[in-house]
C-alpha cells in the first residue's frame, strides 16, 4: 500500500496533503452529488408533505437546489476572509464536513418542505467553510512553479467525485429497499435513506482523511487586516480593472455558459429527438474533459504562463457556446459539449494559479474566494437564466451564453497580465504581454 501510494504522489508530483486534500474532496463530492440526483426524488415522493406555500413541486424543487448554491457562494467570502483573520484552514475545512456529515443524516427525520429547506441551506453554509480553505490550503501548499499543477490535481479528484455520485444515486434509490444483516430479522431501510446514509458515510471519511492526513502549511500566518472588500479598481494602475476581480467576472460568465443546458433537457431531447440518456452523456461529457485535462493543463500552465491558457480557454467558450444551440444531433451535441469541457478546463486551474500567485501573506482565502464564489453564482444563475430565455426561441439561452463568452473573453485580453516572470515560449503567439 505505501508503495502504491508513493506512485501515485510521484504521478502527480505534489505535496502529500494536496493530494489527501484531493481525495477528501472527492469523497464528501460524491456524497454531494448524490443529492443532485436524490432530492427531487424525494420531494415527490410520498415521505414528504406539508405547506406548499402556493408552490407547484418543480418550484419547490428549484427553491430548495438554487438556495443552496446561492448561500453558498455568497458566504465564501466571509469565511475565505475568517480563514485568513485566524490563519487555520483545517479547522475551517472539519467544520464545514463535520456539517455535511450531521445535515446528510439530518434528511432522515425530514417529513416536510420547509425542513428540506432549512437543511439544504444549513448544507450550503457548510461547503461555505470548505471551499474557500481547501483553495488556499492547496494555494498555500503550492509554490508558484508548480501552483498550476497542484490546482489541477485537486480539481480532477474533486470533479471525479461530484461526477460520480449522480452515475450511482438513481440506482441507490431505485434498488432499494435494503435489508441489513442486524438482529434477528435484519433491519429494512428505505433507498432513499440508503443515499442519505451514503452521502453521510462520504462526508464522514473525508471527515477523517483530513483529520488523519492534512496539516496547515508552516509559514501560513494569521491576518488580522484581511478585509472582505473585493477590489474592482487595479490597485497598480496599470489597468482599469484588478486581475483577479477580472478573473472572478470570466468565472461568472463562463460558469453561466456552461450550465444552461441543467433546466432545458425536455426542450434538447425534443429537439434532438433523443431520450434521457444521451442527455445525460451529454451533460456528462463537460465533467469528462475537466477530469481528463485539469491536471495537463494546470502543469503546461506552471511551463508556459497561466494567461496564454485562460485566454485560449476563453475564446474556444466562443463557438462551443453558441453551437449547442444549433446542433441537430445528439452526437454533435456531445461534441459540443466535450469541446466546452476543454474550454473549461484551459480556463480554470490556470486562473486559480494565476489569483493565488497574486494573493499576499495570509489571503489566500478572501482572494481565490472571489473565483470560487463567482463559479457558484454562475452554476446557479445559467440555468435560471436558460429556463427564462428557452421560450424565445432554443437558440436564445446560448446566444445570451455566447454574449457573456465575448465579454469574459475581452475583459481577460485587455485586463490580466502574465505573473511567471520566468517561463518557455508559447507555441501559439498572444499579444498583449505575452
Amino acid at each position: 500500500m505505501q508503495r502504491f501510494a508513493r506512485l501515485v504522489v510521484a504521478q502527480f508530483a505534489v505535496d502529500r496533503r494536496v493530494l489527501a486534500l484531493a481525495f477528501a474532496r472527492m469523497a464528501d463530492g460524491i456524497g454531494n452529488s448524490f443529492l443532485i440526483i436524490v432530492i427531487p426524488l424525494y420531494v415527490t415522493s410520498d415521505v414528504i408533505g406539508g405547506a406548499t406555500f402556493g408552490l407547484e413541486e418543480a418550484m419547490i424543487i428549484g427553491i430548495i437546489l438554487s438556495l443552496y448554491g446561492f448561500l453558498n457562494s455568497s458566504l465564501q467570502p466571509v469565511t475565505g476572509r475568517f480563514s485568513d483573520r485566524v490563519g487555520r484552514r483545517k479547522a475551517f475545512i472539519l467544520v464545514g464536513l463535520g456539517g455535511l456529515t450531521l445535515t446528510n443524516l439530518a434528511y432522515l427525520l425530514a417529513e416536510s418542505y420547509l425542513s428540506l429547506l432549512v437543511i439544504r441551506g444549513l448544507q450550503g453554509l457548510s461547503v461555505a467553510f470548505i471551499v474557500p480553505a481547501s483553495i488556499a490550503l492547496v494555494n498555500e501548499l503550492a509554490t508558484r512553479g508548480d501552483r498550476g499543477g497542484n490546482m489541477g490535481v485537486y480539481n480532477t479528484f474533486r470533479l471525479i467525485g461530484f461526477g460520480a455520485g449522480p452515475v450511482a444515486a438513481g440506482a441507490v434509490v431505485n434498488l432499494g429497499p435494503y435489508t441489513l444483516p442486524l438482529g434477528s430479522s435484519g433491519v429494512t431501510i428505505t433507498g432513499f435513506d440508503a443515499a442519505f446514509y451514503v452521502a453521510a458515510i462520504t462526508a464522514a471519511l473525508s471527515t477523517l482523511l483530513v483529520t488523519v492526513l492534512i496539516t496547515d502549511p508552516e509559514g501560513t500566518q494569521a491576518n488580522a487586516a484581511a478585509d472582505l472588500a473585493i477590489d474592482v479598481r487595479d490597485p497598480s494602475g496599470r489597468n482599469l480593472l484588478d486581475p483577479i476581480f477580472t478573473l472572478g467576472v470570466a468565472t461568472l460568465f463562463m460558469a453561466t455558459a456552461i450550465a444552461l443546458l441543467a433546466t432545458i433537457q425536455p426542450q434538447v431531447n425534443a429537439r434532438l429527438e433523443q431520450g434521457s440518456t444521451w442527455f445525460g452523456i451529454q451533460f456528462a461529457a463537460f465533467i469528462l474533459a475537466q477530469v481528463l485535462l485539469q491536471t495537463p493543463v494546470g502543469r503546461a500552465c506552471d511551463r508556459y504562463g497561466r494567461r496564454p491558457f485562460i485566454v485560449i480557454g476563453m475564446v474556444l467558450l466562443i463557438p462551443t457556446t453558441l453551437v449547442q444551440g444549433l446542433v441537430t444531433t445528439p452526437e454533435t451535441m456531445f461534441l459540443a459539449r466535450l469541446a466546452q469541457g476543454i474550454a473549461g478546463a484551459l480556463v480554470f486551474a490556470p486562473a486559480l494559479a494565476l489569483a493565488g500567485d497574486l494573493a499576499g501573506e495570509g489571503e489566500s482565502g478572501s482572494k481565490l474566494s472571489v473565483l470560487t464564489m463567482a463559479f457558484g453564482f454562475g452554476i446557479a444563475v445559467g440555468p435560471l437564466a436558460s429556463g427564462a430565455l428557452v421560450g424565445y426561441g432554443f437558440v436564445v439561452p446560448f446566444v445570451f451564453g455566447t454574449i457573456l463568452a465575448i465579454v469574459g473573453t475581452v475583459l481577460v485580453f485587455t485586463q490580466v497580465e502574465e505573473t511567471l516572470e520566468t517561463r518557455a515560449s508559447f507555441p501559439i503567439p498572444l499579444v498583449g504581454g505575452d
